[in-house]
C-alpha cells in the first residue's frame, strides 16, 4: 500500500480517535452542570467543542510537539503503517472507555501507545518520558494538596458566596430561546440573580474545563501524524478538532450520566472548587508541553477537598496535642450551599455525611478499574504488536 492512501487511513484513525475523546472529555467538564439541569446536554456539547478548538489551537501545538517530536529519539518510526496502529490502540481504547460510559485518561492512553512504540523499536526517550511520568505523580499530589487547604480554610466561605443550587423542576436553568429572529438565551422562570449568577459561573467553569482539555488531549488524536511531517499543525487541529465536536455530541451522551448523575452527589460548589484547580494544573503543564491526565487530577483533588473540609472538626492546636483528628470523606456535602458553616473545631463527625451519602460505591469502582484498564489495553498491545508481528519492519 503507497503513502498516499496510507495517509487518508491514518487521518481517519486520528477522527476516530479524536471522535472518542469527545466523549471522554465532556463528561468531566459538563457533568456537574448537565447532572444539576443547569444547561442541556446539547448546550454543553455545543460549548465544549468550541472551548476545546480554542486551546487545541492556542497552547496545544506544545504538547503535540512533545509527543509528536520528543518522546521517540527517532520520528522515523512515525511510518504511516506505524501511525495508523498507534491512533487504532489509542481509538480502541478510549472506545472501551466510552461504551462502558467512563471518561477515562486520553493522555495516558495517548502516552502509553507511543512510548510502547518507541520501547518496540529501541527509540524511546527515557529522559522525556520520565519528566512525563513524573508530572503524573506530581500534578495529583499538587491537586491533593492545594484542594486540602481550600477545603478546610476557604470552602465554607466559598460556599456560602456562591449559593448554586441546580434546577428541581426538571427544566434546565439556562437554555435557548429560538422562536425569534436571532436565538437568545433564557433562563427558568423561579431563579433569582444569585441562582442564574450561579448558573453561569458553573458554566463558565465547564468552559475553562474544555479549554484545559483542548491544550492537552488534541495531542493525542495527531501527534503520530503530525511526527512524520506529512501534514502542516493547523490543518490536523482544524480536522481533529472536528472529530472532538462530533464526539461530543453523540458518545458524549453516556460520560455526562455517569459525571454529572451516577458517580456523586458532589455540591456544584465543591465541582467548581475541583475544576477550577485541575484545569490551571493541566494548562499550566501544557504551556510546558507535558500532556496531563485531568481525570486523576480531578480525582485527587475531590479527595483532597474531602479531607480537607473533614479535618474542620479538629483544630491545628488540638491535633498538635495528640487529640485525634474526627474525618469523614463525606464532608463535602455537611452543608447546603449558601449556608454559613461552624469555625474549625465546632463541628461534629455526626453532622457530616458518611462516604456512602457521596460517592456510589459501584459506579466509583467501575470508573477507577476503566481508567486504569484502558491506557493498560493501549500500551500492551501496542508493544506485543509493534515488538512481534513481522509486517511492521521494526
Amino acid at each position: 500500500m503507497n503513502a498516499e492512501p496510507l495517509l487518508i487511513v491514518g487521518i481517519l484513525t486520528a477522527v476516530f480517535v479524536g471522535y472518542n475523546i469527545g466523549g471522554s472529555t465532556t463528561g468531566p467538564a459538563f457533568g456537574p452542570a448537565v447532572g444539576a439541569n443547569v444547561i442541556t446536554k446539547l448546550m454543553a456539547a455545543g460549548l465544549m467543542s468550541v472551548f476545546f478548538f480554542i486551546g487545541a489551537i492556542t497552547i496545544g501545538p506544545q504538547v503535540v510537539d512533545t509527543l509528536g517530536n520528543d518522546l521517540v529519539t527517532d520520528t522515523a518510526i512515525f511510518t504511516m503503517r506505524s501511525n495508523v496502529a498507534v491512533l487504532f490502540f489509542i481509538g480502541g481504547a478510549l472506545f472501551v472507555g466510552n461504551y462502558a460510559g467512563v471518561p477515562a485518561s486520553t493522555s495516558m492512553t495517548a502516552v502509553g501507545a507511543i512510548a510502547a512504540l518507541g520501547l518496540a523499536t529501541g527509540e524511546l526517550d527515557w529522559s522525556v518520558l520520565g519528566e512525563i511520568v513524573v508530572w503524573w505523580i506530581v500534578a495529583p499530589i499538587i491537586g491533593f494538596w492545594v484542594a486540602g487547604v481550600v477545603g478546610r480554610y476557604f470552602y465554607p466561605r466559598i460556599n456560602a458566596w456562591v449559593a448554586i443550587e441546580g434546577s428541581t423542576d426538571g427544566e434546565p436553568m439556562i437554555s435557548v430561546d429560538r422562536s425569534g429572529a436571532v436565538p437568545r438565551l433564557q433562563f427558568g422562570a423561579d431563579g433569582d440573580r444569585r441562582e442564574v449568577t450561579g448558573a453561569f459561573v458553573v458554566v463558565g467553569i465547564g468552559c475553562l474545563m474544555g479549554f484545559s482539555s483542548g491544550t492537552s488531549n488534541i495531542a493525542n488524536a495527531i501527534a503520530p501524524i503530525y511526527g512524520t511531517g506529512a501534514v502542516d499543525m493547523v490543518t490536523l487541529i482544524l480536522i481533529g478538532s472536528v472529530a472532538v465536536t462530533v464526539g461530543c455530541f453523540t458518545i458524549a451522551r453516556r460520560t455526562l450520566d455517569t459525571l454529572g448523575n451516577d458517580i456523586t452527589n458532589l455540591p456544584l460548589t465543591a465541582a467548581i472548587v475541583v475544576a477550577v484547580i485541575s484545569s490551571g494544573i493541566v494548562i499550566t503543564l501544557s504551556w510546558i508541553g507535558i500532556p496531563a491526565s485531568f481525570v486523576v487530577i480531578a480525582t485527587m483533588s475531590i479527595i483532597g477537598l474531602g479531607w480537607g473540609r473533614a479535618t474542620r472538626t479538629t483544630t491545628l492546636s488540638d491535633a498538635a496535642r495528640g487529640e485525634e483528628t474526627r474525618v469523614s470523606v463525606g464532608a463535602l456535602t455537611a452543608e447546603e450551599e449558601g449556608e454559613r458553616s461552624p469555625k474549625i473545631g465546632e463541628e461534629e463527625p455526626q453532622d457530616i455525611p458518611k462516604a456512602s451519602d457521596l460517592f456510589d460505591p459501584s459506579t466509583t469502582a467501575r470508573v477507577i478499574l476503566m481508567q486504569n484498564v484502558v491506557p493498560m489495553i493501549s500500551t500492551v498491545s501496542a508493544f506485543l504488536t509493534f515488538r512481534f508481528v513481522p509486517i511492521f519492519g521494526f
